[in-house]
Parts: C-alpha cells; structure tokens; sequence
C-alpha cells in the first residue's frame, strides 16, 4: 500500500514555504498599495502568519493554530480595506513567489488555484 503524502511534504516542507513567503513579501515591501495594508512597520511578523497558516494548511505541523487560533481569514481580514486592485496586487506578488519555486506544474496549478480562490474571497471592498 502506497503512504499518502501531503502537498506539505510534496512540494519540499518548511523549507519551500519559507522561500514562497519570503520572496512574497519582499515584492509586498516595495508595493505601496499593499504596504499600506500590514500596519507593523516590519513584515516579519506578516511573513511568520502567513508562512505558519500556509504550512498548517498545506498538511504540516499546526503551529498557526497554537499560536493564534483558527485562521478565520475572512474574519481577520475585515478590518482592512480590500479591494481588486489590492487582491490582483497581492496575486501579483505571489505569482512570483511561486514560479520562483518551480514546483511541477500539478503542484504549482494546485497552488496557484488556492491562492486565486483565496485572494477573492477576501475582497471586501466594492469596486
């Protein structure tokens, strides 16, 4: 019988995330619509969320929900103000992030798919 890997552990664990969410935030740091958004003068703290979040979601370890609770995104995310121009801002960005880690194409369309969905449904904003 075949073990079943998480897409965790497919694309490569910690490692992978930390790169996605560093080079992620490094085009964010120099986007002044989406600066705007991260309130703490240092994204550190924005990149450990996300990474964590990701890794939880993505079938690692649950340290985001240890440290912070469900990740009730959409609820998180009310206080700002998101609009198109911020979620294709934000898809912008990771687009580079991820094609910076040339995963297999199943991989980063799986990837890709999940950050698309989730980018729309947090805009709150109307146009």
């Amino acid at each position: 019988m075949a073990e079943q890997v998480t897409f965790y552990e497919a694309v490569g664990g910690e490692e992978t995330f930390h790169r996605l969410v560093h080079r992620f935030y490094q085009g964010v740091a120099d986007d002044p619509d989406l600066r705007a958004l991260y309130p703490e003068e240092d994204l550190g703290p924005a990149e450990e969320r996300l990474r964590l979040f990701l890794i939880q979601y993505w079938g690692g370890p649950n340290t985001y929900n240890q440290r912070r609770g469900h990740p009730r995104l959409r609820m998180r995310h009310v206080p700002f103000v998101i609009d198109e121009a911020q979620r294709d801002a934000w898809l912008r960005h990771m687009r580079v992030a991820v094609e910076e880690l040339e995963l297999p194409e199943p991989l980063e369309r799986q990837l890709w798919n999940y950050f698309t969905m989730a980018a729309q449904s947090l805009v709150n904003a109307p146009t």
